[in-house]
């Protein structure tokens, strides 16, 4: 199975697109910016967009509709573009993706189609990549071309942050950039939304560099809960608050194992930036030592002045505790839940 990258997608388009490309993986943001780049290349004339555009959408979505969508020749252009959004494959019966793919045979009697099926982020099980695709990638590829869209690394994410609060005519150093991400969150859609926010309120200010102050009053952090926010509250004895983030891991399904790994992982960080600042290095040189972020450095240092070394050592044993319970027997989110009750 051929599958490519979003990079080479873009590249293709500019010089020979295929009939047909299967958009998937986790970053939703790439794939609607690649949907219009497509719509960009192949509907330059606004006049006649309306009769080479054609949009489907799953909600009243069957194989049918699909064929009429690609059987009209395109006006005025060589090529018309065929969108088909919102299905959930990993929902689809044996029989649904049949038919599916047998519209989607009819690509090779009208090639004049740029056909883009775009499935979002949870919505195909890709299986294991590269070498082990599920059943239902392995059949779509028979007749798309798949295009993996990865998550950005946040090396990447702070750096397309700065390039967006250039094109809102503000600065932004790399540090603050590199902040954003931790703050905000790594969805792509949010953080443009939030670059927006403090670019504008940065230049209504009369001011034209973003700073760290602006963005915690202005931003708004990421929604979801992650492993530090659960390793403070149970760190601060703050209960109430670390069930609540468990109900929030329960409600998206996540395995306990790599809740508490990345707990456990957050909990040996504290340990290494709070010996280190204990031997008297500041936040600067301890991010430089450890590889990791000075922001995320600060964050770890303000909650270790508001508790102990011991309590610390408290938690990461708990935490070992908890390991073993969840290895030896299924306990699920039960042994997470009595390390609430135990640190």
């Amino acid at each position: 199975m051929n599958i490519i990258k979003e990079p080479d997608f873009r590249r293709e388009l500019k010089t020979s697109p295929r009939a047909g490309y299967l958009f998937f993986g986790d970053e939703d943001y790439l794939k609607a910016y690649a949907v219009r780049a497509a719509r960009e290349v192949v509907c330059q004339d606004p006049t006649f967009s309306f009769f080479n555009e054609m949009k489907l959408e799953a909600t009243d979505f069957e194989p049918q509709k699909l064929l009429d969508a690609l059987m009209p020749m395109p006006m005025m252009a060589d090529r018309k573009l065929v969108t088909l959004t919102g299905i959930n494959f990993n929902a689809l019966r044996p029989n649904e993706l049949d038919d599916l793919c047998a519209a989607l045979a009819a690509l090779n009697d009208y090639d004049y189609n740029l056909l883009l099926v775009v499935a979002a982020a949870d919505c195909l099980d890709a299986g294991y990549l590269p070498k082990r695709p599920s059943a239902t990638l392995t059949k779509l590829a028979e007749y798309l071309t798949p295009v993996q869209f990865d998550r950005s690394t946040p090396a990447r994410l702070a750096a397309w942050v700065g390039k967006h609060f250039e094109h809102n005519g503000a600065a932004a150093s790399p540090e603050l950039c590199a902040a954003m991400v931790e703050y905000c969150g790594r969805s792509m859609f949010s953080l443009a939304n939030e670059v927006d926010k403090l670019s504008y309120y940065t230049l209504s200010q009369g001011k034209t560099e973003a700073n760290a102050e602006d963005m915690r009053l202005v931003c708004t952090p990421a929604t979801e809960y992650d492993a530090f926010a659960f390793a403070n509250a149970l760190m601060e004895n703050r209960q109430d608050a670390a069930l609540a983030i468990l109900s929030d891991y329960k409600l998206r399904r996540m395995d306990p194992i790599i809740i508490l790994s990345d707990v456990i992982r957050v909990f040996c960080d504290m340990e290494t930036v709070y010996a280190l600042s204990k031997d008297g290095l500041p936040a600067a040189e301890i991010a430089s030592l450890t590889k990791i972020h000075e922001f995320r450095v600060g964050l770890y240092l303000k909650s270790l002045n508001r508790t102990s070394a011991d309590r610390l050592r408290r938690a990461v044993d708990a935490c070992v505790a908890a390991d073993a319970s969840l290895k030896l027997s299924p306990q699920g989110y039960m042994a997470l839940e009595r390390l609430i009750c135990a640190v």
